[in-house]
């Protein structure tokens, strides 16, 4: 088994993960042997070089600049996706960040001596023909794919685009037509001439309807009645006041909801003209799944060829179970990025961090909390 001792880990290079490395190379650790960070993905661009193919940049609440290099003027009509995966990757040429990819990290143990065990698998990417995707399969030889970093302190940044939630209601099983999740989808076009049902009241699934309903029939049902917000998104004002809603819970050691849940989506020009054209005309949340589509306890029905949930992601933290930082709640215990439960611990990308509103903040304050924890002697 392959492995090595450095300072800090850090799991995921998607923003938060990058904002990180460029606050550790900073304060004065050194690549490879005082911090490195290890992502899952084959390629730059975190959670967003999965986005669907249609999502442009002009189509995106905005993507938020990392510490020290700007994203600069873009082409707003080229795919989200690939704008965010150049920038991710200059980024990290420019400053030099340690990014071993593609590894997933399977768990993380405590060790006698203070210190973590990063267990991690070394992948290999495999190209899906039919629908574009990237998979991973553990690569050639077991010894060769597995390795440990021994660290003395873990900062987590791998968000939630992996673990996508599915609620489950009775008769989901005996459904005939294809169910699939917003992390699944890739192009309206795959469902042109069918009845689509879209589940979920965020932002996603009013953008994934708006798209579906121009080639197919389309439904909307969400648990809640969608609260359309007039005026522009601002940070300061909506921004701030949402990441601390976010943060009252995980510091009560609540499972963290939602920054773009608290905020509300935003009565768009897109979203007026969707409301013209019929299309958010949305139904309560259905009580059960048929072979052929959807049902209600008052006895209404709706054919369905598809199901689509939009019905948000979890964070992905199933690789930190060994250590057992859960609180009763059901959430992590936090102050700030701080694991209260373990100092060794710092979670970005989780709570009120898990937005571009609040990742780089975020990053900063880890890379400080670890500071103190380690005492490094800092340059810069």
């Amino acid at each position: 088994m392959g492995g090595r001792d450095v300072d800090v880990v850090v799991i995921g290079a998607g923003q938060a993960g990058l904002s990180v490395g460029y606050f550790l190379h900073r304060a004065g650790f050194t690549p490879e042997t005082g911090f490195v960070l290890l992502d899952g993905d084959d390629g730059p661009g975190g959670a967003w070089r999965h986005r669907w193919r249609t999502l442009r940049l002009d189509g995106v609440h905005g993507i938020h600049d990392l510490p020290g290099l700007a994203l600069g003027p873009a082409d707003p009509t080229r795919r989200a996706a690939d704008v965010v995966a150049e920038y991710f990757g200059a980024y990290e040429r420019e400053f030099g960040l340690p990014v071993h990819r593609p590894i997933r990290v399977d768990a993380v143990h405590d060790r006698p001596d203070g210190r973590l065990d990063v267990v991690a698998t070394r992948v290999d990417a495999v190209h899906d023909q039919r629908d574009g995707r990237f998979g991973a399969r553990v690569g050639a030889g077991s010894e060769a794919a597995t390795v440990t970093w021994t660290a003395r302190a873990l900062v987590n940044a791998t968000g939630t685009w992996t673990r996508p939630f599915w609620p489950h209601y009775p008769g989901q099983e005996l459904f005939r037509g294809r169910q699939l999740h917003t992390a699944d989808y890739r192009d309206p076009a795959d469902f042109a001439g069918r009845h689509v049902v879209v589940v979920g009241g965020g932002t996603s699934a009013v953008q994934l309807l708006g798209e579906i309903s121009e080639v197919a029939r389309t439904t909307w049902v969400t648990r809640r009645p969608p609260v359309f917000r007039q005026g522009e998104f601002t940070r300061e004002e909506h921004g701030r006041a949402a990441v601390a809603l976010v943060d009252q819970a995980v510091r009560a050691g609540r499972p963290p909801g939602s920054v773009v849940g608290v905020t509300g989506l935003v009565d768009t020009p897109r979203v007026r003209e969707l409301r013209e054209r019929g299309v958010l005309r949305r139904l309560p949340m259905f009580d059960r799944i048929t072979p052929d589509g959807v049902a209600w306890a008052d006895g209404s029905v709706v054919r369905a060829d598809v199901i689509l949930w939009c019905t948000g992601f979890r964070a992905a933290l199933d690789h930190l179970a060994p250590l057992r930082l859960r609180a009763p709640g059901g959430g992590i215990v936090m102050d700030g990025t701080r694991v209260v439960a373990d100092p060794r611990i710092q979670l970005v990308g989780y709570g009120p961090s898990a937005s571009t509103i609040g990742a780089n903040r975020a990053g900063r304050a880890a890379v400080r909390e670890v500071r103190r924890l380690l005492r490094p002697v800092a340059v810069g």
